[in-house]
C-alpha cells in the first residue's frame, strides 16, 4: 500500500467530505482509515478510495471513526474538582455562566457539567448554559438522546460516583442510563468544526480536552485563536492532562493550574491586541 495512495484518500476526505485531514497527525489518520479498511474487508488504499466514492454510508462511517470520541462522565475526577472550583467562582461573580464543551463526542462531558451545576450548592444551576459541539452528527444524535449503555469495559456507575447522589440526575434501566430532563435542559447541542468554523462568542469557560494531542503543531495556533476569540477576557480554558499550551502558541493564556491543565485568558488580551 503506497504512501501516494494514502495521501489520495486523505485528499478526498478533506476536499469532498469536509474533514480537515491536513491538520491531524498522519499516524492517527492511518489508524482510523485502516480500521475502516479492515471492517469493510478492503485490501488497499486504492480500493478504499473507490469505496468512499461509491458508498455514502461508508463516508459517514469514516467521518465517525475520524472524530475524537474517547469520553466519559467526569473523566479524570481531579480535573473535575478543579472545574468545580472554577464554576463556583464564575457562578458567584456572574448572573449567568456560559460554557462551551468543544469536541464533546457523545455528550457525556457537557452533561457532566450540567450535573455538577445541579449537584453543587455553591453553583446556581439555573444560571448555567452549556453549548456542546462536535463535528460528528452521529455522536450528536447520541448526545441529544441522553441515553448511554454500560458495557463490559465501561462502568457508568463508577464514572458517576463523582456526584453525591447520581440517581438524582441519571435513571438506570438495566444496563441503560437515561440523563434526566432537568440536566438536559441546561445543554444545547450543535455541529461545529473547531478547525474550519468561525469562533463563537461570550464564553466564561471552554473545555476542549484531548483533541490537541491529535493535531499537528502547525495548526494548534489557529485553534487556540478560535478558542481565545470565543472566551471573554479572564475566561477559563481546560485542556487534556497530557496536553500543554506552548508559550509561542498561546500568548493570550495564563496558567491557572498547571497540574490540571487549566488556563485563563489574559484579562488585558483584548486591550493589548488593539
Amino acid at each position: 500500500m503506497s504512501d501516494d495512495a494514502f495521501e489520495r484518500v486523505l485528499a478526498y476526505v478533506e476536499s469532498e467530505m469536509g474533514f480537515a485531514t491536513s491538520h491531524y497527525n498522519d499516524s492517527y489518520l492511518d489508524r482510523r482509515v485502516t480500521s475502516r479498511m479492515r471492517r469493510t474487508d478492503t485490501p488497499s488504499y486504492e480500493a478504499y478510495l473507490e469505496l468512499l466514492r461509491e458508498d455514502p454510508d461508508e463516508r459517514e462511517a469514516l467521518l465517525g471513526a475520524l472524530s475524537i470520541n474517547v469520553t466519559g462522565f467526569f473523566r479524570n475526577p481531579d480535573v473535575w474538582a478543579g472545574i468545580r472550583e472554577v464554576m463556583r467562582d464564575l457562578s458567584a461573580a456572574n448572573e449567568s455562566v456560559h460554557v462551551w464543551s468543544a469536541a464533546c463526542a457523545d455528550g457525556r462531558e457537557p452533561y457532566s457539567l450540567s450535573m455538577l451545576a445541579h449537584d453543587d450548592p455553591e453553583i446556581d444551576e439555573t444560571s448555567v448554559h452549556v453549548l456542546a459541539t462536535d463535528i460528528s452528527e452521529p455522536a450528536l444524535e447520541t448526545a441529544r438522546s441522553g441515553v448511554y449503555e454500560e458495557s463490559r469495559t465501561v462502568d457508568l456507575r463508577d464514572q458517576l460516583a463523582f456526584l453525591d447522589d447520581p440517581e438524582r440526575y441519571v435513571e438506570r434501566d438495566d444496563r441503560r442510563y437515561h440523563v434526566s430532563r432537568a440536566v438536559r435542559r441546561n445543554v444545547t447541542f450543535e455541529r461545529h468544526d473547531l478547525i474550519n468554523d468561525e469562533p463563537r462568542a461570550g464564553f466564561d469557560l471552554v473545555i476542549c480536552r484531548n483533541l490537541f494531542i491529535y493535531i499537528d503543531a502547525d495548526y494548534k495556533r489557529s485553534m487556540l485563536d478560535t478558542i481565545s476569540q470565543s472566551l471573554l477576557p479572564g475566561g477559563y480554558l481546560v485542556i487534556g492532562k497530557a496536553e500543554t499550551i506552548p508559550p509561542e502558541t498561546g500568548s493570550e493564556f495564563e496558567i491557572h493550574d498547571s497540574r490540571l491543565r487549566i488556563y485563563r485568558r489574559d484579562p488585558d488580551a483584548r486591550r493589548r491586541r488593539r
